[in-house]
């Protein structure tokens, strides 16, 4: 997510988060040596091929910790660098063409593809070389062992290695922020239930809550393309639990063992009503559902008085900037009670196995045992934070004593302030390798114990969060975000899944905004569902599900 969110620093807001080619300054695709040293006949050390994405806030790989982890783990890279934000088309064309590295540092293949390539040979399996050369790893296995049944495949193999960030406040990133001042000003009590929720946005729209004397409030808005912008995600989980859109398996869910798509659901039916009631009066925001962040901000940033009085997002200052104080008036609205009594929040906790290290088939015995040591090494402190920052001293340090974190305890180590508000960075690998940060070390960082201030943002996301923990559905009532589907059905799927999504959205936002009457279109929409081969999809899913269970016994 830091990714995303260094584009919004760029339009000046300050996200105090610790989700925070080759030479010729990266403009090379392929080359040699990007530390410039001797070959790695003459140094002795192992040349590797690898494929990375770099960032656009980073000006090169030439860089010291590139430098740093050659020398720590005897390796010389060779980088065949993906540009940024193209969807895995590079990576796609290399393993289309056959002429694919040795090594992928930034992969991103999903479980599916790791199945696929597994099978036919391309990816290594990754078992042995880990049990035998990287001792860092096999004792993080050992001390946690979710992690390593996350990234083991069905038939046993581990062909790939993610990038593990545990960031609590991510875990339950479907947040809905509503404005404290206004609140305050028209003697309003925060939410605790839809109706309660609705009478509070009557009331922004129609109290003047900003005092202009104008209608010119906006009781609730959101974005799409964002991080949880779609403000459905959160109102419908009082109704029934809904991922939201732009998951791996949006708007699923399991009962009583059984997958199913909320989306079919009577329940389902009930949170529209519900929205098109709410969108009906006015209350929700057109543009909510057409507009991407940039117009979100726009509102929350309005030059004038503040017009803005909810919003769905990730986090508060993807909305309104770090650097106006209005940011500080927005409060995340704990989850909301339905009529049923339905009360859940979206969450996503996961140590995720979308692989971004894989080996493949082109490196040699000496170069495969090379590759798995780099890894070990990237799965370090020093090499993490190599990997999110830079090389330590440069814009991290430990941290002094005294200095604490999130939650109040001694911090582990301390980020350079000027790195949190430039955009453009010189070294590390902008979170483009396989890093860990595991929760205990994502929250070792030392923050300010005034959550009010810039440097204390952390602090007040993680307070925020809170409100939402111990709302999540019950163990067993989530579809796994880590669960591999074989080779054979991961196609299919894939195509059942954009096809079925693209008719719940579309429907979906026809019937919140009166196109359709919900209860005389619902059974048809409904029908077609089924048409869409929804029960092949939800077949597939079961299937995949069930060897999940499996697979931890």
């Amino acid at each position: 997510m830091r990714k995303k969110w260094s584009k919004l620093a760029g339009l000046g807001l300050i996200a105090s988060l610790l989700l925070s080619a080759c030479s010729n300054g990266g403009n090379s695709e392929q080359g040699g040596s990007p530390s410039g040293s001797d070959s790695p006949e003459a140094s002795g050390r192992i040349k590797l091929t690898a494929f990375i994405n770099q960032s656009p806030n980073l000006t090169t790989l030439d860089n010291p910790f590139t430098k740093q982890v050659e020398e720590k783990t005897n390796v010389e890279l060779e980088f065949t660098v993906g540009p940024p934000n193209d969807n895995n088309d590079k990576r796609n064309v290399l393993m289309a063409s056959g002429d694919y590295p040795a090594l992928f540092l930034s992969g991103n293949f999903t479980p599916a593809e790791q199945m696929k390539f597994g099978k036919q040979g391309v990816f290594l399996p990754l078992n042995d070389l880990i049990d035998q050369y990287a001792p860092n790893i096999k004792q993080i296995f050992a001390e946690r062992p979710d992690l390593k049944t996350a990234v083991t495949s069905s038939d046993g193999n581990i062909y790939a290695m993610p990038q593990v960030n545990e960031c609590y406040h991510c875990w339950y990133a479907q947040k809905l922020w509503i404005n404290q001042a206004w609140l305050d000003k028209l003697n309003l009590e925060m939410p605790t239930t839809t109706e309660e929720f609705a009478e509070v946005l009557r009331a922004f729209k129609t109290g003047d809550p900003n005092g202009n004397g104008v209608a010119d409030e906006i009781p609730l808005s959101g974005a799409l393309n964002t991080w949880h912008g779609d403000l459905t995600g959160f109102l419908m989980n009082a109704f029934i639990y809904n991922t939201g859109d732009g998951q791996p398996y949006s708007y699923i869910r399991v009962k009583d063992g059984q997958v199913q798509l909320s989306a079919a659901q009577p329940e389902w039916r009930d949170g529209l009503s519900y929205m098109a009631s709410l969108y009906k009066d006015g209350l929700i925001d057109p543009q909510a559902f057409t507009q991407n962040p940039e117009g979100l901000q726009q509102l929350g940033n309005n030059p004038g008085d503040t017009i803005l009085g909810a919003f769905a997002i990730g986090h508060a200052q993807m909305a309104v900037a770090g650097t106006d104080p209005r940011n500080y008036d927005y409060v995340a609205v704990p989850p909301l009670k339905g009529p049923g009594g339905v009360q859940l929040s979206g969450y996503y906790k996961s140590v995720g196995n979308q692989g971004r290290f894989v080996i493949t088939d082109k490196a040699d015995e000496d170069q495969q045992i090379a590759a798995i040591k780099l890894l070990d090494y990237l799965w370090t402190e020093e090499g993490t934070w190599g990997q999110v920052f830079s090389v330590e001293g440069h814009s991290w340090r430990k941290a002094d004593d005294g200095q604490l974190t999130v939650n109040g305890e001694q911090a582990s180590y301390q980020v350079d302030p000027s790195y949190r508000s430039e955009t453009i960075h010189t070294d590390g690998w902008d979170q483009a390798g396989p890093d860990f940060r595991p929760r205990e070390r994502f929250e070792s960082e030392a923050v300010s114990q005034d959550m009010m201030s810039p440097e204390g943002y952390e602090l007040r996301l993680v307070t925020e969060t809170k409100k939402y923990e111990g709302f999540e559905p019950k163990e067993g009532e989530m579809f796994p975000i880590d669960i591999f589907i074989s080779a054979e059905d991961g196609e299919k799927a894939a195509q059942f899944k954009a096809t079925l999504e693209d008719y719940v959205k579309s429907n979906m936002l026809q019937f919140i905004t009166g196109h359709k009457d919900i209860a005389k279109e619902w059974d048809g929409y409904v029908q077609g569902l089924d048409g869409l081969r929804l029960n092949d999809y939800l077949a597939i899913l079961q299937s995949a599900y069930d060897a999940d269970l499996n697979k931890t016994k």
